[in-house]
């Protein structure tokens, strides 16, 4: 399990450039005139993880196997898009089948990149992005409200269950509150997540700034970090022009170098991962032998034969137990072993939740 992003926004805000950096390719073109992206471009990136290079070393296993996620560069929205504008509902489509939104404003000055509005202002930006997501939002639930009706009074229970749904996501959006923004009951939740609004995905703003910006930010970041704590969502600021002069830097120690003259710890890509594992509630497990050390990704609050499925189907099936070493009593006992031997290692049931880093060897029968 990994998680799909999207990379939304204007028109020549830096998403190409952006996607080309993150996934280290030229796969996008990148171009100074609108709609240069017109099909989506996806790609791979393994995530980056100290620790599961880490436990492969005291492991001494010939391969290490990081965890992928997916950057889906989706050509750039216009005022009107809701209304087919700029090609508006063949890119709307795009954005429904990504896991959650990379929201990439303009936060630079160029007089060499033209905005197709004229001027930088990201909010304004941000603002219009939202509003076509709503519009489409509107029309989707408008168009399933009326046969909804007619099958509730037919007595079809699914359809007496989403009717208030709808209605109440309906009043929200009309209000211009996003889906994703609407409390919601339990019962409620997963019916939303069958709806596919484009509102309800998370969202994370990534503000692309000046290479000098790159560190500290500038007002225009600020103002969208204030914006972002308001709609509880996230944000980062990342220079798409940096990281890409980075990317062409293949060894790793370069890498390092060029980002502390600027005053950085991390590449942008390394920010984004963690900022969007943190939006979607997502965390990572690890496991560790001779042949390979590898990490997965699930879901905050998994339980353990629920990751034994992540590596094989057959392991949740016929899970018996999962024999668990936290992170830090790995590394300090020196492996697999050691921790052992230690008394690090525990034997947890089909009850036991996994925790971020777990050392897991999953026992199981079919």
């Amino acid at each position: 399990m990994g998680f799909t992003c999207g990379i939304v926004g204007l028109p020549n805000v830096g998403k190409s450039t952006l996607f080309n950096a993150l996934t280290a390719t030229q796969a996008a073109q990148a171009a100074n005139y609108p709609f240069t992206t017109i099909e989506p471009n996806v790609g791979k990136v393994s995530v980056p993880d100290e620790r599961l290079d880490k436990i492969a070393a005291l492991a001494r296993s010939a391969k290490i196997v990081p965890t992928q996620l997916s950057f889906v560069d989706i050509a750039g929205l216009v005022k009107g898009a809701s209304q087919g504008e700029g090609l508006g509902n063949h890119f709307l489509g795009h954005i429904r089948e990504v896991d959650a939104i990379l929201h990439l404003v303009r936060c630079f000055e160029d007089g060499g990149v033209v905005h197709v509005a004229g001027r930088v202002d990201p909010a304004a930006d941000a603002e219009t992005i939202e509003t076509e997501l709503l519009l489409a939002d509107l029309e989707s639930l408008e168009r399933r409200k009326g046969p909804l009706e007619k099958a509730a009074r037919g007595g079809d229970k699914e359809a007496k269950a989403a009717l208030p749904l709808v209605t109440k996501l309906l009043d929200a959006l009309k209000a211009g509150t996003a889906a994703g923004r609407v409390p919601l009951t339990g019962e409620e939740a997963p019916l939303v997540r069958g709806l596919g609004l484009l509102t309800s995905k998370p969202v994370l703003y990534v503000c692309n700034v000046s290479e000098k910006d790159a560190a500290n930010g500038n007002e225009h970041t600020r103002k969208m970090e204030a914006r972002a704590k308001s709609e509880g969502r996230g944000c980062v600021v990342i220079s798409a022009a940096l990281e890409a002069e980075v990317a062409q830097l293949g060894d790793p120690a370069e890498q390092q170098e060029y980002l502390s003259s600027l005053g950085l710890k991390e590449t942008g890509l390394a920010r984004v991962i963690r900022a969007g594992y943190a939006l979607l509630g997502l965390i990572t497990f690890l496991t560790a032998g001779p042949k390979e050390a590898r990490a997965w990704t699930i879901a905050k609050g998994m339980k353990a034969p629920g990751a034994a499925g992540q590596i094989h189907s057959d392991l949740e099936r016929g899970f018996i137990r999962a024999e668990v070493i936290a992170y830090d009593d790995y590394i300090k006992a020196g492996g697999e072993s050691q921790a052992r031997s230690a008394g690090k290692m525990r034997s947890e049931g089909k009850e036991y939740v996994v925790q971020d880093g777990d050392v897991l060897l999953i026992k199981f029968a079919v």
